[in-house]
C-alpha cells in the first residue's frame, strides 16, 4: 500500500493516541493536551496508508528565528521504510530559512537526526522539566 502525507491539524483522536501508544510516548497518557498541542502546532504533517494513521510529526516556532520539532512518530511496524524521513524533509521544506532548527533526541534516533541533516549542539547540554515517568 502506498504512503500519503498530509498537512493535518485536525486529527482523529483515536488514531493519534494509537500512534502515540504504539511508540510507547508518555503523552498518550494526556488525550487532551496532546490534542490541543498538535492543533496549536505551526505545522503538522502526517502519514496515511489508506485510512491508517502511520506517521506524524510537528514544529512549534518563534516564526522568525527558531524552530523546533518535539514530535516526530512512526508506527514501529512501520519504522525504516522512509516514512521519518519524509515527514522531517516536508516540514524543513517550510522551516529551511530558520536561524536555528532544533530537537531533542534518544540516543538510539540521533544517527536517523544525522542522517536528516541535524547535528550535535556542539558543548550545549539538553535540560528539562519533565513531568513524565518514562525517563
Amino acid at each position: 500500500m502506498s504512503m500519503i502525507l498530509r498537512r493535518d491539524k485536525q486529527l482523529d483522536q483515536a488514531q493519534v493516541l494509537s500512534l502515540y501508544q504504539a511508540n510507547q510516548w508518555s503523552s498518550a497518557k494526556h488525550p487532551e493536551a496532546l490534542m490541543a498541542a498538535l492543533a496549536n502546532s505551526h505545522a503538522v504533517v502526517t502519514a496515511w496508508e489508506g485510512d491508517r494513521l502511520v506517521g506524524l510529526g510537528n514544529v512549534i516556532t518563534d516564526g522568525h528565528l527558531v524552530a523546533y520539532y518535539p514530535h516526530l512518530l512512526v508506527h514501529p511496524d512501520r519504522q525504516g521504510q522512509g516514512i521519518g524521513r519524509k515527514i522531517i524533509e516536508e516540514l524543513q521544506t517550510e522551516f529551511q530559512g530558520f536561524h536555528q532548527q532544533i530537537l531533542v533526541s534518544e540516543a538510539p534516533a540521533i544517527p536517523f537526526y544525522e542522517k536528516c541533516g541535524f547535528k550535535k549542539a556542539e558543548d550545549t547540554q539538553s535540560m528539562w522539566i519533565y513531568l513524565g515517568e518514562d525517563h
